[in-house]
């Protein structure tokens, strides 16, 4: 009987497979290449053809420039006079290919893509993959990486633990206070609240990043509160904030109690900007355009300059308001230079382009991409005004978005249109996308379970959403490397991929400060 099993057996199991084979649709090579790569109709001429562009000479003459241009390239071991860290706060590198697009065309170049020396860093946080604005601010400012959500503190500071908090053993120091203590300025500029994640890391120690006033400090921690400092508290009083000598941005309400400014959120009664006038001669507060280029930087102490109630307004806003006060990221870069370029020993510089974050968290591309395009001008302007044999620039992010950048649109064409291609629903999807956001809903019916025409939909106006797969009330941010540009003294150090709490360490060794490695040691030590 057992052989006659076996071939029973074997037979049952024959027809099982057929029939398995049966109900798996089959997939061809070629079939899985064409929808991988599929041919698309040619686009013709390109709306901005570059002469040459279809010979092979073109190609490898431009690469050969390229190679004379790195054989050219002398490494600079000066020490840094200066160093001045640009953040683009949230600019991943699938918003910088997208922005070249925006600023005229994909084989353009940001300001600072032009520096000779770039590499990559690892963002990730100390109890997340994917990190926000403030352990990431402790990362490239304080060398440290850290917790979600805090800023100025070690990794046995949990988030909103107040008396973690209070520990001053746990607070780690910035770039900013290294160059201070070696008898340098520093300064910060950002187009967010200077109370905001990303400048507070210069000078703050918070458990919270939300507690940018005394109302919300307390409010998180009780009565632990007392003895503790609210971030605007700490920029006007703090060992690091009380010696900046430029500070410009947003977030003016955090400084007032309503009895002074009716939008103000302080409840402690003070007015923390007349108190900092009050702290010494030629310290001086600006609130306009008009009145901070108007500052005369040989005759300012110490500047603060305060141009919004919360974050200031996007750059677009700004060119359509006729009544617009608020000056430019690149004219705040430009001020902040002028008065910091006083002091003989040289400066620290923190320059935050913060709303390309901002916008995408509400999947508003085309106001990220102007944002990059404005932080791009500020860096430009600020190569323009220093001198690359002894000031060290550095442009990064301190994390992504999921915003990405999706076939196969046509070389020149609109990078906010339509692909040429369409979905298996027979719909056209546009390039740019998110994966996740608050504009899940308006491009997609959860009534028909179908997609919208994101054409139909597409308005053209600045403020535009953008396609996202899973709904959110804000997109989140990204968790792979970004992007680190430098130029000038002891830039060829920011090559290949290294943690991001490298950065400031990178920094000081060029400029000679902190505790750390410096150029004016044997490294060795």
């Amino acid at each position: 009987m057992a052989p006659t099993l076996t071939l029973k057996f074997f037979v049952g199991l024959g027809l099982v497979c057929l029939a398995l084979s049966a109900a798996v649709p089959q997939m061809s090579p070629v079939d899985e290449e064409e929808s991988m790569h599929p041919h698309l109709p040619p686009h013709g001429i390109r709306a901005r053809a570059i002469s040459g562009e279809a010979t092979q000479a073109y190609w490898h003459e431009a690469s050969k420039q390229l190679l004379r241009e790195k054989l050219s390239q002398v490494r600079n071991t000066n020490r840094a006079k200066n160093i001045i860290l640009f953040l683009g706060d949230g600019m991943g590198l699938a918003t910088l290919a997208a922005a070249r697009s925006y600023i005229g065309g994909e084989e353009q170049k940001l300001s600072f893509e032009e520096f000779p020396f770039t590499g990559l860093s690892k963002t990730y946080s100390v109890d997340k993959i994917t990190p926000d604005s403030a352990c990431t601010s402790t990362s490239y400012l304080c060398g440290v990486k850290a917790n979600y959500g805090t800023i100025g503190v070690n990794a046995h500071v949990l988030r909103g633990d107040c008396q973690a908090m209070a520990n001053a053993s746990n607070h780690v120091f910035s770039l900013g206070k290294w160059a201070m203590d070696s008898g340098k300025a520093a300064g910060l500029v950002t187009t967010t609240r200077v109370t905001h994640a990303s400048p507070s890391g210069v000078y703050a120690h918070t458990a919270d990043r939300e507690w940018e006033n005394n109302a919300l400090l307390e409010e998180g921690c009780g009565e632990q509160a007392a003895g503790l400092q609210d971030i605007a508290m700490q920029l006007i009083y703090g060992e690091v904030g009380s010696k900046l000598k430029v500070m410009l941005g947003g977030g003016k309400r955090n400084f007032y109690d309503p009895e002074f400014y009716d939008k103000g959120r302080r409840t402690d009664g003070r007015n923390l900007v007349e108190e900092f006038e009050a702290l010494q001669e030629g310290n001086t507060f600006v609130k306009t355009q008009k009145k901070l280029l108007k500052v005369n930087a040989t005759e300012t102490g110490r500047l603060l300059g305060l141009f919004s109630s919360g974050h200031m307004h996007y750059h677009v806003e700004q060119l359509a308001d006729p009544e617009n006060n608020e000056p430019t990221l690149e004219e705040m870069t430009e001020k902040a230079i002028e008065v910091l370029s006083t002091e003989e020993q040289g400066y620290f510089l923190f320059v935050e382009g913060g709303k390309i974050d901002i916008s995408h968290h509400d999947t508003m591309a085309r106001i990220a991409l102007d944002e990059t395009a404005e932080l791009s001008k500020a860096v430009r302007r600020a190569r323009e005004l220093t001198n690359p044999e002894e000031t060290l620039i550095v442009v990064t992010s301190d994390h992504s978005h999921t915003f990405s950048v999706s076939g196969y649109q046509p070389r020149g064409s609109d990078i906010f249109g339509a692909a040429k291609a369409k979905g298996q629903d027979k719909k056209p999807y546009l390039p740019l996308s998110y994966a996740n956001g608050k504009s899940f809903d308006l491009y997609y019916n959860t009534l028909t379970h179908e997609r919208e025409d994101p054409v139909a939909l597409a308005s053209g106006d600045f403020d535009q959403l953008f396609p996202a797969m899973v709904p959110l009330e804000s997109e989140t941010h990204g968790g792979e490397d970004v992007g680190v540009f430098a130029s000038g003294p002891w830039a060829h150090l920011f090559t290949g991929v290294y943690e991001q709490n490298a950065i400031p360490h990178m920094m000081a060794f060029a400029a000679c400060v902190g505790d750390g490695l410096t150029a004016c040691q044997n490294a060795s030590d």
